[in-house]
């Protein structure tokens, strides 16, 4: 097996979810043969529980158990924000088309029959994961440029899914959100639908908290009617965070060029840092070299680009 693929696989948790003693025994060799790590449930209780512990990459569940059966197991886990996104394959001795159609109602991604044969149960593993890792870095590359994205649904609100930056973001100027959009947002959403239906440039949402502001702006709407909005943060820190990624800048050459941005002299810039102007002239070489520019106005330019090139036009306090 190609290495790259063990590597891959030992990155991978996956959940298991099975009443029957034998069935968890056989999984967990082969995956576990495969390098997988594994963790395991014998209920629906103990298999929300490690899913919402453990964040597995996929989830093998069973079907039919005692108490809470899979299809139950499943809609709870798509319900909770934490665990959502996780591909559930359902392993079942049930083919009959209305226990398929639960299962997919359910949310699940796939399903497997038993007697479960391992290569086919990994090959199907291996597609799904790989779809999934897509989608993640999809949705997270934005992060490290200091925009995150969400997905709401503009009829009640619900939150489909937040990259990571945007969950803290909402989180920090909203509190505390449970599965809705702020009721802010909601309002902002509202006031936008009739620009989008005749034709007009959406307007963006400004929230202003400690000295910080949020911008929220309309990204695109998907095939299931999702809107996906685009969330940053204007603010010293922000910025200098957007020219680290930008340009693989440590954090004290960014504050250096942050400040040359705004007009300061490498004395000045000594006297905000608590450095001297050589150490400062220092970092800005370092920061020429990095940027593949040789002057203090090409330096400022490229950064007032990288900050600068997404602000809206139109905005709505």
């Amino acid at each position: 097996m190609p290495k790259n693929i063990l590597d891959h696989r030992a990155l991978d948790v996956v959940l298991v979810v099975d009443d029957i003693p034998e069935n968890l025994l056989m999984l967990h060799d082969a995956l576990d043969e495969a390098g997988y790590t594994v963790l395991v449930a014998t209920n629906g209780e103990s298999a929300i529980k490690s899913a919402r512990q453990g964040v597995p990459n996929i989830i093998l569940l069973d079907a039919m158990m005692p108490g809470m059966d899979g299809f139950e197991v499943c809609r709870r886990l798509k319900a909770d924000y934490a665990t959502q996104h996780i591909p559930v394959i359902f392993m079942t001795g049930l083919t009959e088309t209305e226990h398929v159609v639960a299962a997919f109602d359910a949310g699940g991604t796939d399903y497997v029959t038993k007697p479960l044969k391992p290569p086919e149960v990994l090959a199907r593993m291996a597609s799904h994961l790989q779809r999934a890792r897509a989608t993640d870095q999809a949705r997270t590359a934005l992060d490290a440029f200091g925009q995150g994205s969400v997905a709401i649904m503009p009829q009640d609100g619900a939150l489909v899914w937040q990259t990571p930056l945007a969950r803290r973001m909402l989180r920090d100027y909203f509190g505390e959100l449970d599965e809705r959009a702020p009721q802010l947002m909601m309002d902002w959403i509202g006031s936008i639908a009739a620009s989008r239906a005749t034709g007009d440039e959406p307007a963006t949402l400004k929230v202003v908290c400690d000295g910080k502001q949020l911008i929220v702006t309309f990204s695109s709407q998907t095939d299931e009617g999702e809107w996906l909005l685009m969330l940053r943060e204007e603010s010293d820190v922000a910025q200098m965070e957007i020219l680290m990624a930008a340009f693989k800048l440590t954090m004290r050459e960014a504050e250096v060029l942050y400040w040359l941005v705004k007009g300061k002299t490498s004395r000045d810039i000594g006297s905000i840092l608590g450095t001297s102007p050589r150490t400062v002239n220092k970092h800005l070489e370092h920061v020429f070299e990095k940027l593949g520019v040789e002057t203090r106005t090409a330096a400022a330019a490229r950064a007032i680009d990288k900050i600068r090139g997404n602000i809206p036009r139109n905005v709505a306090s």
